[in-house]
């Protein structure tokens, strides 16, 4: 059985969550990633730019880098490196400030899409994906498999975590690092909500093992752009005391602040070589997921955060 949606309209989280099923949710989204006007190559994900060689005859015109062409008018194609039978690790921040949702779909609901889609992605290249959900401590792991039971295993892990107060992304990242024994692909899916030095710490441990490191970063609306108005009481998710005040006095200090916090992560990323975006939790999934691997294909392809 699956559901298909029109291949113009991009896939909305609060679309796909009225499909239920996350494997159908998964097979929703990784084929919209060849539909339309995104089309994606899904080796992309798990391919490192190598080098550009002249353009011959007989080349797949998309192979053709048309940044390199707009700056010296000759064409080159571009040439990659393709990991065979790698492992990919998801790693699931479930701590309180993911359950936060200004709609339907909370971020952590949103991460568990995501994660889904890409071990779909993953699995349908013949690859093996192991998942690990966290929050001040390993919640639950489940190593590298190369079965569709990957999916269902994600949805079980992700339905029985219950917030947790705290988080310890960087105490996670050095262990994932130091449990890996292979070459790997590491995705985070995490609001990134702690000390950027500990989490760049973590991230740069695993850069310097030689895993190759994604980092998605959902944000909910209201976190992006503060709409509040009037007085509100706002009650921390992990364990800070609650503030009440005018929500628009505050609103400028808050957006300062998070832009503050947004830009340093996506420019320390980038100075490491580790793929980072962050996304609204509104962001169709298709969309980011062609993004992701759109950055992954382009030479120096890191972006500036997306808070469409």
């Amino acid at each position: 059985m699956s559901i298909h949606l029109p291949e113009t309209q991009y896939l909305d989280p609060e679309v796909l969550q009225k499909i239920g099923d996350l494997e159908l949710i998964a097979r929703e989204v990784v084929q919209g990633l060849r539909a339309g006007g995104h089309r994606s190559n899904l080796r992309g994900f798990s391919t490192e730019f190598a080098h550009h060689r002249q353009y011959s005859p007989g080349d797949p015109i998309r192979s053709i880098d048309w940044r390199v062409f707009g700056r010296t008018e000759k064409y080159f194609t571009k040439l990659y490196e393709a990991e065979t039978n790698f492992d990919c690790h998801i790693l699931i921040d479930a701590s309180s400030s993911m359950a936060y949702s200004s709609g339907k779909v909370s971020k952590l609901e949103y991460a568990k899409f995501l994660a889904a889609s890409i071990a779909y992605m993953v699995l349908k290249q013949r690859d093996s994906v192991g998942v690990s959900v966290f929050d001040s401590e390993l919640r639950d792991s489940m190593p590298p498999r190369s079965s569709m039971n990957v999916i269902l295993e994600i949805d079980r892990m992700l339905r029985i975590a219950e917030p947790r107060p705290k988080t310890a992304i960087a105490k996670q990242l050095h262990d994932c690092a130091m449990q890996l024994r292979r070459r790997s692909f590491v995705v985070l899916i995490s609001d990134l909500f702690a000390d950027v030095d500990d989490v760049m710490a973590g991230l740069d441990h695993l850069k310097f093992d030689g895993h190759n490191v994604v980092v998605i970063q959902p944000l909910d609306a209201y976190e992006l752009e503060f709409p509040f108005k009037g007085t509100w009481r706002f009650e921390g998710l992990e364990g800070e005391e609650p503030l009440t005040t005018e929500a628009e006095r505050m609103k400028e200090t808050y957006l300062t602040g998070l832009n503050k916090f947004l830009d340093e992560l996506s420019t320390r990323c980038m100075g490491s070589h580790i793929d980072y975006t962050m996304t609204n939790t509104k962001r169709a999934l298709d969309e980011l997921l062609s993004e992701i691997i759109l950055k992954r294909e382009t030479p120096g392809g890191q972006s500036a955060p997306s808070r469409s």
